[in-house]
């Protein structure tokens, strides 16, 4: 039977979006904070020609530069203040989860709650700061590097100065706004700025993939035959995503007083992929970032340095086996980070939470170790297909998906995460409505 939660969630519909105040509130904020992230991605950083820029990039295309500008909503191309986009955040967001393994101060901070849980977000902001500081120092170096084709003018330490206080300043802004957006608006902040700069993309692959279609570049049987395969790759991905292992856990019943508590069931969900758009991310940036820093010093590359490039190159098939070897190892390297065996099992146990037929603490948190590592081979391999099918795609029949199956991973799990958490404040409203009428009828009698 149904639960009072399942049915609200079955009522769902805009009539009820109408009446919930403060959700719409919610979503305009989140609307009008995605909006400014957008124009900043418009704003060219000073000191250079957008124009040259522009050719140049193109004429690099293909590597590391590709996938941040996705991941930036296009502000690389156009050299934005925003083009570092958010990348510096979640770098800085991993490497603060890697450190907690490594020292115990960090780990006893995890473990405090809120409390512990402000100060690692205040590392983290710290670390994102030093982190685009590197980037764009980097940036304004290899700007300078093409001349003053792209700087015209103030090439030197003007020029590097006002390019990282830029970048950073843009990078700590789209930062703030994302964090706004998770406090007082709808989803994910951080998710939803990426997911608008990828959406923001997609019109214009489409309107170049039908203009190749009409102009009978590409074959238009082959084009609906790729959309029909794009609609069912979302499909695929939503039911992967949704995916998940419940481990049965009961609670013993123990009395306090005249009264008896437990003796209840519940489960322990484990999600098919823990890790999340992670390792695709972390994958693409590692192969892609040889190819890039060669394609500025091509012409003084040893031949045999330049060969090597070559065979590591996107769509080659060396790029291939080791872009799904590294969404394998990250896929699992990343599950081991956020998620702690141990730590659950100590929770169930200080609950009186028992697995059947496993002893509660060490046993436990061995079982829940053992049944992760199996489903994470099914989530690791499910990420390594989804990323590598569109690059066949791509590279095949020359249809461009913007970053591939990154994109439209990144796509899928925002949107329903977002919707996930508009219809739970729909139900939460829906249930105020009810308590309010449930006080009502008591007051009349």
């Amino acid at each position: 039977m149904p639960s009072a939660a399942e049915q609200l969630a079955a009522n769902f519909n805009f009539a009820n979006l109408g009446k919930a105040h403060e959700l719409r509130q919610r979503i305009l904020f989140t609307l009008g904070a995605l909006i400014v992230a957008r124009l900043g991605t418009f704003i060219p950083m000073p000191g250079i020609d957008p124009v040259a820029l522009a050719q140049q990039i193109n004429s690099q295309g293909g590597g590391l530069l590709d996938v941040f500008n996705v991941l930036a909503g296009g502000a690389v191309n156009r050299m934005a203040i925003f083009a570092l986009g958010i990348m510096p955040y979640i770098s800085a967001s991993i490497i603060i989860q890697l450190m907690t393994t490594v020292f115990p101060e960090l780990e006893a901070l995890k473990k405090e709650g809120e409390a512990g849980r402000k100060v690692m977000n205040q590392y983290t902001r710290y670390g994102t700061v030093g982190l685009a500081a590197i980037q764009a120092y980097g940036i304004a170096l290899g700007l300078e590097h093409w001349g003053h084709v792209v700087v015209p003018e103030f090439a030197g330490l003007f020029f590097r100065l006002t390019t990282v206080i830029t970048l950073t300043g843009g990078t700590i802004l789209l930062m703030w706004i994302g964090e706004q957006i998770t406090s007082r608006g709808v989803g994910n902040g951080i998710s939803l700025i990426i997911f608008s700069g990828i959406v923001a993309r997609f019109p214009q692959v489409i309107s170049q993939s039908l203009e190749s279609a009409r102009t009978g570049a590409l074959n238009p049987i082959l084009l609906l035959g790729f959309a029909v395969f794009a609609a069912g790759l979302v499909a695929f991905i939503v039911f992967m995503e949704r995916a998940q292992r419940r481990l049965f856990v009961t609670y013993p019943k123990r009395q306090v007083g005249n009264k008896i508590y437990g003796g209840e069931s519940s489960h322990l969900p484990l999600k098919l992929n823990v890790s999340g758009v992670i390792p695709p991310i972390f994958a693409s940036s590692i192969l892609l970032l040889p190819t890039t820093v060669a394609s500025f010093n091509a012409q003084n590359l040893p031949n045999w340095l330049q060969v090597l490039v070559t065979y590591v190159s996107r769509g080659q098939p060396l790029y291939l086996v080791l872009y799904a070897a590294m969404i394998l190892f990250f896929a699992f390297f990343y599950t081991s980070v956020v998620f702690n065996p141990e730590e659950t099992a100590e929770n169930l146990k200080k609950y009186g939470g028992v697995f059947p037929g496993v002893r509660p603490g060490k046993k436990s948190a061995q079982f829940i170790d053992y049944t992760l590592t199996r489903i994470t081979v099914i989530g690791a391999l499910y990420l390594a297909f989804v990323c590598l099918i569109p690059e066949f795609f791509y590279y095949k029949y020359n249809l461009s998906f913007s970053l591939g199956g990154t994109s439209i991973l990144i796509v899928v799990s925002v949107t329903m995460d977002t919707v996930a958490q508009i219809q739970s404040h729909l139900i939460a409203q829906q249930y105020e409505g009810l308590l309010k009428k449930s006080k009502l009828r008591g007051a009349r009698r």
